[in-house]
């Protein structure tokens, strides 16, 4: 093989590998980052896997709510109409956080039964409700799902969401 081929192909393969390397790289630095978003059916039904961070979404259930006299600790029945299971955190939650409303959790699913969560997030207003927590209500048929985000200004420019 002619010297200068030889050379160009070295370069041209150590490129490629350098390329190859750091997409791999990249790809598991991503893969521990990601929070995917369950529903309580899901958890409940063992969609969820257990031990990896995510976001999970429901209507905390009246009656459910518990907090601990001398610490930050609360926990809560999380419920999409289906599934139900015990959300366990310890901090200030929202103020707009209450029973009978839509929330989204951050945190680690510890078994099909409860949630440690590390971030809780209530809705904002009265009438908006985060979109993965109002589609997973309306598939499980919930009563009153239906229409809540009609007039919350989804999807128009400077709307909080949270």
């Amino acid at each position: 093989m002619n010297p200068v081929r030889r050379q160009r192909l070295l370069i041209v393969l150590g490129a490629l590998t350098g390329v190859a390397l750091a997409a791999g790289l990249l790809l598991y630095a991503i893969s521990d980052n990601i929070n995917l978003f369950y529903t309580p059916q899901q958890v409940v039904n063992g969609e969820a896997p257990v031990g990896q961070r995510m976001r999970v979404g429901g209507l905390v259930t009246a009656g459910s709510v518990r907090r601990d006299q001398e610490s930050l600790k609360v926990q809560f029945d999380l419920t999409d109409g289906i599934g139900t299971f015990t959300v366990y955190y310890q901090g200030i939650l929202p103020d707009l956080f209450r029973e009978g409303q839509g929330i989204v959790a951050n945190g680690t699913l510890t078994s099909r039964e409860s949630f440690e969560a590390t971030e809780v997030l209530a809705k904002h207003d009265e009438t908006y409700m985060p979109p993965e927590v109002q589609d997973a209500l309306e598939r499980a048929g919930h009563p009153g799902a239906a229409g809540k985000n009609a007039d919350a200004g989804e999807g128009k420019a400077g709307a909080s969401y949270y």
